[in-house]
């Protein structure tokens, strides 16, 4: 006999339209690759860096403390796929190659500024739940 488990109310409101997207099956691998990339190791402190403009890949470098030059170059590759970053190469001797967050890398800002204003507003709650865990 097969028994159905009850349904569980979600412990926040969740966006009825958000939800049924994501259970379509196409969108479901895109939701999870743009939320890897939002905790991968180096793409938010990239975005952060361009969000002051475009600059070359060795300041990127330096803005964007220990990061190797192959998981630099790695990173905005990735963005740029995603349409996040634009690569600007011009015509002159030495080369010079600029990054810079494109229109759809700058509107992704907005949910990125939300994360860091929660993270700033429960930090001491965060930091006490740690410590108790920590015990």
């Amino acid at each position: 006999m097969h028994t159905t488990a009850p349904a569980q109310t979600p412990a926040f409101p969740i966006d009825q339209d958000v939800d049924a997207w994501c259970d379509e099956a196409d969108a479901r691998p895109l939701v999870r690759e743009i939320l890897t990339m939002t905790s991968d190791r180096w793409s938010m402190l990239v975005i952060q860096a361009l969000a002051h403009g475009p600059v070359r890949f060795t300041h990127l470098m330096t803005q964007v403390e220990g990061v190797s030059h192959r998981m630099l170059t790695q990173t905005v590759r990735r963005l740029q796929r995603d349409g996040l970053v634009s690569r600007t190469s011009y015509p002159e001797s030495p080369p010079r190659v600029e990054y810079a967050l494109t229109a759809l890398g700058t509107s992704f800002g907005k949910p990125v500024q939300a994360m860091i204003h929660w993270t700033l507003e429960h930090q001491n709650e965060i930091e006490q739940s740690r410590e108790r865990f920590g015990r």
